[in-house]
């Protein structure tokens, strides 16, 4: 077995596993009341009413109101509870009976089931399904909260440094650079979490147990110079202090043991922080988060307990909050939503410091922590946690091809959207395919996670958040009806400060990756209304499309008959194509009544980003 595929086989047999099963939270919460199917083309729509202090809601299907009950797993990942209603359940069959039930979902999980309600999906018909997009150009625009471009995740810094021929021949800084750069300009991203700040190329032990920083001056000086602010993550282990130095994971080795002495992990950090002020300023390092580890609810990531990594935590806020009470310190970090509500405990009970609270979830919209967040302020008098998804994405699972699809593109929209009122922070994971964790890109479309390939060819979720970066002014009210309203089809609008353009982002997309290729039981014809504008007014209408034609780079690959990389002609061709063509649709006027609409194709997935500008 090579050193590779042996890597990768330590990965898959460790993921999974907790590193300690017992877990902290908040008790069981009552069922949802009021649960309702209503049935769709190609799906059941379900919505129910909220829970005060859920987290989620789980849903279960039977095929007879006896039962079974199971949770519908939509294939997507980790975390099947979704954040609120309604959910579109598009495993189904067109003709066939369900039954459903729901659960609420706390920290210490399900709750009690709901009643049970029957549903049964339609089947498609000669046309298209329809939904109505109902904007209000006249109410007061309110902030949209940029949760979507605050982070971003990338490989480890130490990229930027790399001298070595990377994936395909590609230089590896140099794209690693560029990408950083285009998540910046073209998405608006302002900080970038990686792994790894103690990873041995950037820290080392000297003889005298002094520590190092050199390597992570010459990296932090590239990566400070696009701009960008870091998420310190505080990890991995130096091998020197580590009571595990064997303990390791990813292809590169990083270290997740827990410490041999405990004052020596809080040295480090300290030094760090220290360090940092020093040679970056005082006043630039305190707008930086630092987060402490990776995922240690995981086994793969952490050969310590809950109980250990507290104590992790706590030593390291208290390291640098003893250096300066400014910076940003939190965690858990944690996998699939988990260890958040104990960390808070944890925190209350020893009066330790936690600026936010940090976790990870794939395939799925996040969680609502809120609950949590703002229990623990009222208990404690504290601030509220902020609350950051530092890891978020369409899959947790390398070498998907999901991640290169264009099913990812409405999941990200339907993830952003669902995110604005309940966090700070989704970081997507990540910006560029120029990744090594298990391995390097084996071929150009080989399921990466990043937004952009290897060669910065941006895939069809990159051009969502692109789209989502071009709303421009302030947010207005947008409602959907219709066949799959808001389930599957949901939309985001806004207005220019000064009245002159409209903007429409609807997307039509569902959670079941089984879908992932598209399914034609769920195209919908869109009419979108813009009421609320001036009678009589002319606008002009600017269209962007992502779909199956639109948007899909590797859709052009495939025409191409490519193969695992590209050569000199192809690689021209992918370049022309890498962009997003604005099509200009006839221009609408607004009836008597200040309504102005138009009709669109809205396959699934798709996404259509609409501009009505006055002439």
């Amino acid at each position: 077995m090579t050193e590779k595929s042996a890597a990768r086989a330590d990965w898959e047999s460790r993921i999974g596993k907790p590193s300690d099963e017992r877990l902290t939270g908040i008790g069981k919460l009552p069922a949802p009341l009021g649960l309702s199917a209503e049935d769709g083309t190609g799906h059941v729509l379900l919505t129910w009413r909220p829970v005060a202090g859920a987290l989620g809601y789980l849903v279960h299907r039977a095929d007879s109101a006896e039962g079974p009950f199971e949770p519908l797993d939509h294939l997507g990942g980790d975390v099947l509870a979704v954040p609120h209603p309604p959910y579109a359940d598009t495993l189904v069959q067109p003709g066939r009976g369900y039954f459903y039930k729901v659960a609420s979902w706390s920290d210490s999980g399900a709750g009690e089931l709901s009643e049970a309600v029957p549903g049964s999906p339609r089947a498609a018909g000669s046309r298209p399904a329809e939904v109505t997009v109902a904007v209000d150009a006249a109410a007061p625009a309110t902030e949209l909260p940029g949760v979507w471009n605050r982070m971003i995740g990338a490989e480890h810094f130490s990229l930027l440094a790399w001298e070595k021929p990377g994936a395909g021949g590609s230089d590896v800084a140099k794209e690693y650079g560029e990408a950083l750069a285009i998540v910046r300009d073209e998405i608006g991203v302002r900080s970038v979490r990686a792994h790894g700040t103690f990873l041995p190329e950037t820290v080392t032990v000297r003889d005298d147990g002094s520590f190092d920083f050199s390597g992570l001056d010459a990296v932090y000086d590239r990566f400070l110079a696009t701009g960008l602010r870091p998420v310190v993550e505080l990890s991995f282990m130096p091998r020197e202090l580590a009571s595990d130095p064997g303990y390791t994971v990813f292809g590169y080795k990083a270290l997740v043991s827990t410490p041999a002495r405990w004052e020596r992990w809080g040295d480090l950090c300290r030094e760090l922080a220290v360090h940092l002020q020093e040679r970056y300023g005082h006043d630039t390092v305190a707008d930086w988060e630092f987060e402490v580890w990776n995922e240690p609810n995981l086994e793969v990531f952490w050969n310590g307990t809950q109980d250990d990594y507290h104590r992790l935590y706590e030593t390291a806020v208290r390291a640098v909050k003893g250096v300066d009470e400014r910076i940003r310190v939190g965690g858990p970090s944690s996998a699939a939503a988990g260890w958040v509500g104990a960390l808070l405990e944890h925190c209350r009970e020893r009066d330790v410091p936690v600026d936010f609270v940090s976790t990870h979830t794939y395939g799925n919209a996040p969680l609502d922590f809120r609950p949590m967040t703002r229990a623990f302020a009222a208990a404690t008098g504290r601030p509220e946690p902020e609350i950051l998804w530092t890891e978020w994405g369409v899959t947790p699972t390398h070498f998907h091809r999901v991640s290169d699809s264009v099913f990812a593109a409405p999941f990200v929209l339907r993830g952003m959207k669902s995110a604005l009122s309940s966090t700070d922070c989704l970081s997507y994971w990540v910006a560029s395919d120029q990744f090594e964790e298990l391995g390097w890109p084996p071929r150009l479309f080989h399921g990466g996670f990043g937004l952009l390939t290897v060669g910065n060819l941006r895939k069809p979720r990159f051009w969502a958040l692109y789209l989502l970066s071009r709303l421009a002014g302030g947010r207005i009210p947008v409602a959907v009806t219709g066949d799959g309203a808001e389930g599957l089809v949901e939309s985001l609008a806004t207005r220019a400060e000064d009245r002159s353009t409209v903007d429409v982002l609807v997307w039509n997309g569902t959670l079941d990756q089984s879908k992932l290729d598209g399914a034609t039981v769920l195209d919908r014809a869109a009419t979108v209304r813009i009421g609320g504008l001036e009678p009589g007014a002319v606008h002009t209408v600017e269209s962007h499309r992502v779909d199956e034609r639109h948007g899909d780079i590797r859709a052009v690959w495939q025409d191409l008959d490519g193969g695992d990389w590209p050569d000199e002609q192809q690689w021209a061709k992918l370049r022309a194509a890498d962009r997003l063509p604005v099509e200009e649709l006839a221009p609408v006027t607004a009836d008597a009544d200040g309504t102005a609409a138009l009709t669109v194709d809205l396959p699934n997935p798709g996404i259509r980003f609409l501009r009505l500008t006055r002439v």
